[in-house]
């Protein structure tokens, strides 16, 4: 049996907020509107799509169970970018043969941006 990830959820305690994140920093549509209880984000380089559902009061978001991590070709430039939006992101760290560097979304959930799918293999 075949299978491949075709949508994340993404639980919010301001939907609106974070589908604004998702969509401006990576560039996701939107209409920005809730639909069925879930705001879609659609991506426009391909991957997988992101729903925002709303997270009740009972769930702790921010745990690193999960993290969502992006490809980016110039980790330094998106990180500039990104600080035209006022997102900060953590120090870049250098691995074998590719970057990457961290932040937060505005629930707390862990983010990622990695240039590892463009290394030299």
């Amino acid at each position: 049996m075949e299978a491949s990830l075709g949508t994340i959820m993404i639980y919010a305690r301001n939907m609106e907020k974070s589908a604004e994140f998702y969509s401006k920093l990576f560039n996701f549509k939107t209409t920005g509107k809730v639909v069925d209880g879930l705001i879609e984000l659609t991506p426009t380089c391909g991957g997988a799509g992101i729903l925002i559902h709303q997270a009740a009061k009972s769930i702790k978001l921010g745990q690193v169970g999960v993290k969502l991590s992006f490809h980016v070709q110039d980790v330094a430039n998106f990180i500039s970018i990104a600080k035209q939006s006022n997102i900060e992101f953590g120090p870049i760290h250098e691995a074998k043969g590719y970057q990457f560097s961290n932040t937060k979304d505005p629930d707390g959930n862990s983010v990622s941006i990695s240039s590892r799918s463009f290394r030299d293999q």
